[in-house]
């Protein structure tokens, strides 16, 4: 009898095993991804610590995704960090599920942000990567970052001008 197993569970592998062949299969198809043309020399982003920021982000422009919540906002002139900085911050809350999954997800979407935003992020913006419960940590790695580069491509889309009345 298999006990403590649930449906996303492969018995066959041990769970380090299971973690190792996870960022395995995250790092080899997110290799080819990593060297864009457009940036040939990306800067590590930093990352997001403070509740401010995360509230900042969250009160900005948000694209919804089967597997996350990308929020994005573009820094304004009263901010202490470089205007050409990237920054991004990453986070899971208790509906995800218990630290072991919360963190897993994190861990994924950390791996997708660093293969999509050195080509598809702009300096000057924050970005919050919310994970969702059951999906962040199960798709697939290649549709994981196929979604981020289409929420960047609607986050950064030019807006239509709203008609002022008059």
């Amino acid at each position: 009898i298999a006990v403590g197993l649930g449906p996303n569970r492969r018995s066959d592998m041990t769970e380090p095993a299971r973690r190792r062949a996870d960022l395995q299969g995250a790092a080899a198809s997110a290799a080819p991804v990593l060297a864009c043309p457009k940036n040939p020399n990306p800067q590590n982003p930093s990352v997001l610590k403070k509740r401010a920021d995360f509230l900042a982000a969250s009160r900005a422009r948000r694209q919804a995704s089967r597997a996350f919540v990308l929020q994005a906002r573009k820094r304004g002139l009263d901010d202490t960090s470089p205007q050409d900085a990237l920054r991004i911050g990453y986070t899971c809350s208790k509906k995800v599920g218990n630290a072991v999954a919360r963190n897993r997800a994190k861990r994924r979407l950390r791996a997708a942000a660093q293969a999509v935003l050195a080509c598809h992020a702009q300096p000057g913006w924050d970005y919050v990567l919310v994970g969702r419960r059951d999906e962040t940590a199960a798709i697939e790695f290649a549709q994981l970052c196929d979604d981020l580069r289409a929420a960047l491509g609607k986050i950064h889309a030019p807006r239509p001008q709203k008609p002022q009345s008059a």
